[in-house]
């Protein structure tokens, strides 16, 4: 038995592990933002990168030492655990995420090349049918991904994005656009708010097993080992997605001040369009198409593989094969709504959804320090909930604005001071709770 992949070995299984995190927002939203932030590009992915990328890296290794999602959550409550690893899986799943690869990849690889008057919404039933089949075929093997993933989809997929990029620095006269009012106050936040929808650090909690099953499959089955391994392909998918994330940020403030017709953009699927066009003209249209299509299938396989392994274990009645195809028809089905349309219901889910995440993932980090304090997790987990179901319920008009007095609440952001003043308060409240039993 080995305990340790070799260099070659480990390096596939990071950029495996960055092929599935690389998906469709990982594509269309750092170039929105730098078309939008324009001179304040940078201080923009600064926030995007926080939580884009160190997030989802400390997700990776959080699960990695703790053994799963599922033992993570059920440190709040078991039922918590079940209904919010539920959501999880689902969110980053059939319901939004991996819909997501196929409604995107159709509107830049199919779109351009048909005219207006092409029945689309048929053309795009047959682009998911065939997009979802093939990711169903690879996906039956999910311990085999390094070999699809590591060695074949993602090299392909970073040499095309890097043919955008050093054209951007060759081939293209201009500077940054100005800012916009999005980004003219508190850039750094509202950059980090626009990394949650990569939804990558959801996906951290979730693909660990997958990645997992893949050191094994190379011999590294010790639990310590295979947890070192997979810190380290935390890493260098971590690496290799900062470089990736400045190149299309810097294509996409490029293309702000450019002079582009951008009016009613919606995301950043136009952005690359308009300067891929002036770059590289008809043929940018293919290499663009490429690199969507890549992406995204690199995305789709990875969660349809994570999903199905998931309900697999929830559910062993069902063979994974059989949740596999329920939820490639189930993601086939809803990609058909499209891409605006799915990003606009995205929004207020994850809004929800990640800052639990978030608090989830320093609990365990934090856990050497606050493991014996049985208190903590519940506390801050179930005020953390509250809070920003009340901002969501606000920012939809569902509600007034009752926690607008709070700190960062103009910069979406909450829920940070109360759940901080939760651990404490959780802390409190074991220290009391061990002192009485101790009498």
């Amino acid at each position: 038995m080995k305990y340790k992949l070799t260099v070659k070995e480990q390096l596939l299984v990071g950029l495996t592990l960055f092929s599935m995190f690389f998906g469709a927002g990982n594509l269309i939203f750092p170039p929105y933002l730098g078309q939008e932030a324009g001179t304040v590009t940078w201080s923009a992915m600064l926030g995007f990168m926080i939580s884009a990328v160190c997030l989802p890296i400390l997700g990776v290794v959080a699960v990695a030492k703790v053994g799963g999602l599922t033992h993570l959550a059920n440190r709040v409550h078991p039922v918590f655990s079940t209904v919010f690893t539920l959501l999880a899986y689902l969110s980053i799943g059939p319901c939004l995420a991996i819909p997501r690869t196929a409604s995107t990849s159709f509107t830049m690889a199919v779109i351009p090349f048909v005219g207006s008057d092409a029945p689309v919404a048929v053309m795009q039933l047959v682009y998911s049918i065939v997009f979802f089949g093939i990711a169903f075929s690879i996906a039956l093997k999910p311990e085999k991904l390094t070999e699809w993933l590591g060695k074949i989809l993602c090299p392909t997929l970073l040499i095309l994005i890097a043919v955008i990029f050093f054209g951007c620095l060759f081939l293209h006269e201009g500077g940054y656009g100005p800012v916009q009012e999005k980004y003219a106050e508190n850039a750094l936040a509202v950059g980090f708010i626009d990394g949650y929808q990569t939804m990558d650090t959801i996906a951290a909690l979730v693909f660990g097993l997958v990645i997992a099953m893949n050191i094994n499959e190379k011999g590294v089955r010790e639990e310590k080992a295979v947890v070192k391994s997979l810190m380290k392909a935390g890493l260098i998918a971590g690496a290799v997605l900062i470089l990736v994330y400045a190149a299309l940020a810097h294509v996409g403030a490029l293309a702000g001040g450019g002079g582009f017709d951008l009016e009613g953009n919606t995301n950043g699927a136009h952005t690359l369009t308009a300067i891929v066009g002036e770059l590289y003209g008809s043929l940018g249209t293919i290499l663009l198409a490429g690199i969507f299509v890549l992406a995204c299938m690199n995305t789709c396989i990875g969660l349809l593989s994570s999903c199905s392994e998931y309900f697999y274990t929830l559910v062993p009645a069902l063979s994974y094969k059989k949740w596999l195809l329920i939820f490639a028809v189930g993601s086939m089905v809803i990609s058909n709504a499209g891409l605006d349309m799915i990003l606009k219901v995205s929004v207020p889910v994850l809004s929800l959804i990640y800052p639990v995440a978030i608090v989830l993932i320093f609990l365990a980090l934090l856990q050497k320090y606050i493991g014996h304090m049985n208190a903590v997790y519940p506390v801050t987990v179930g005020v953390t909930t509250v809070v920003s179901l009340l901002d969501v319920a606000a920012s939809q008009g569902w509600i007034p604005a009752v926690l607008s007095f709070l700190p960062f609440h103009s910069a979406g952001l909450v829920w940070i001071v109360p759940a901080i003043l939760a651990i404490a308060a959780g802390a409190a409240i074991s220290v009391v709770a061990r002192g009485k039993e101790s009498q």
